[in-house]
């Protein structure tokens, strides 16, 4: 087994001389309910309860091989807007079930799908350490299946009644980042889009991912249906500076002014996910705050406001 890391840099998986592991990081790995991988033994995690909203975990029957996902949303009665909420390759765990609730209390209904369910039934992703099972499991959820999990859970949303069908959004964190822009591509129902520090371009050959035959974002950016926000760290060692003004250039050339891309220059990848040692307390906040506000642009808000960040 490798030996463990602290946190993840990049978003195909981080390069050994990435970090620098210490005792006490090997002691943070045994904290249970986060990413084994990248959690920092620094980090406090945001601890979001579950008073006032209702948690369920369900199963997406519209999706091929029943698709398990964990949902959160308020306890009271009513019609809500909702969020599809895209993993990192570490699947659900603690934290993408607490941005759920941090959604959920905002009024929100918050799904998380579990995409790669179909060769990690017992969410190793969450409990291992060693990036070479992260990435053999991650490299079977190619774009197309995962494209039919949005659209299934879509249609779950859809006709779920304590959801409003006319605002959903969805937002996706690091691996799920990219998804969020393949997703807006892909179907018109979501009114939104932000994508933290998802990849823009294709790997280059022998990188994780590499051997995926898809288009990645800066070849799609012509047919976006839905405005995006960007949110990126300038110090990420794994999306380029370039690719990020590339895009901004291409959508501003394809006409799509409701786009937004945001760039923290001392941020690194991985800035909002605060069990590792890249969180960056700031950005994160002034981020989460964007999203927010971007939302409310689309018109994918809830009525009333209150909670994390909001």
């Amino acid at each position: 087994m490798a030996a463990p890391i602290t946190s993840l840099t990049r978003p195909e998986g981080s390069h050994p001389d990435d970090f620098k592991v210490s005792r006490r990081g090997v002691a943070g790995l045994m904290a249970s309910g986060y990413a084994a991988y990248a959690l920092s033994a620094q980090a406090q995690p945001i601890h979001t309860d579950e008073v006032g909203l209702l948690i369920d975990n369900i199963t997406v029957a519209e999706a091929s091989d029943a698709l398990p996902a964990y949902v959160a949303r308020p306890a009271v009665r009513g019609r809500y807007p909702a969020i599809i909420v895209v993993s990192e390759v570490f699947g659900i765990h603690d934290y993408i079930r607490d941005i759920c609730r941090r959604l959920a209390k905002l009024g929100y209904v918050a799904i998380a799908p579990a995409f790669f369910f179909r060769a990690d039934p017992q969410n190793t992703l969450a409990t291992t350490n060693d990036f070479a099972v992260i990435q053999k499991i991650v490299a079977t959820a190619h774009n197309d299946q995962v494209m039919g999990d949005v659209g299934a859970t879509l249609d779950w949303l859809e006709a779920q009644a304590f959801v409003d069908k006319k605002r959903i959004a969805i937002t996706g964190y690091c691996w799920g980042g990219a998804v969020v822009w393949m997703a807006v591509d892909r179907y018109p129902a979501l009114k939104a889009g932000i994508a933290w520090y998802g990849r823009l371009s294709p790997p280059t050959p022998g990188q994780f991912m590499s051997d995926d035959r898809r288009k990645w974002p800066l070849e799609l950016v012509g047919e976006l249906h839905t405005p995006v926000l960007g949110l990126y760290g300038g110090l990420d060692k794994g999306i380029p500076p370039a690719d990020i003004e590339t895009m901004r250039a291409q959508l501003k050339a394809a006409g799509q002014t409701e786009d937004q891309l945001v760039v923290y220059p001392e941020a690194q990848h991985g800035f909002h996910a605060d069990y590792r040692s890249s969180y960056n307390k700031a950005a994160a906040e002034d981020g989460w705050a964007r999203m927010l506000a971007f939302l409310k642009a689309e018109h994918v808000e809830p009525g009333v406001r209150h909670g994390i960040f909001g």
